[in-house]
């Protein structure tokens, strides 16, 4: 199973997604819910996968993207947008709309793990 790397800004969505990911057997490689947190969470070691909201607050997420795009890390975002509030870029990756099903985050994931 992978360890995956959570940056959210809600609190209640971000332990929702923690809680499916362990129920699927993954752990949590860290959790964010702001830019600076989740730039650094991104430059550590045994980070499998990420699920990144795309907007933290007043900033987006798109360093973040960069940071593990530029590690080979696959990512997904996930966000009240769906796949239309996908970043310029960053099209071609998977978009969660949340809430979402842990059928849902567990179909993702195998497509992120390939």
């Amino acid at each position: 199973m992978a360890s995956v790397l959570l940056i959210e800004d809600e609190a209640l969505i971000r332990m929702m997604i923690a809680d499916m990911l362990v129920e699927l057997g993954h752990s949590v490689a860290g959790e964010a819910n702001d830019l600076q947190g989740g730039l650094l969470l991104a430059s550590a070691p045994g980070v499998d996968a990420a699920i990144l909201d795309i907007q933290l607050g007043d900033h987006s997420s798109v360093p973040i993207a960069e940071a593990l795009q530029s590690r080979s890390v696959p990512f997904a975002f996930a966000s009240g947008y769906g796949a239309g509030g996908v970043p310029e870029g960053f099209r071609s990756r998977q978009a969660l709309q949340t809430p979402f099903t842990i059928e849902e985050l567990e179909r993702c994931l195998a497509t992120l793990l390939r």
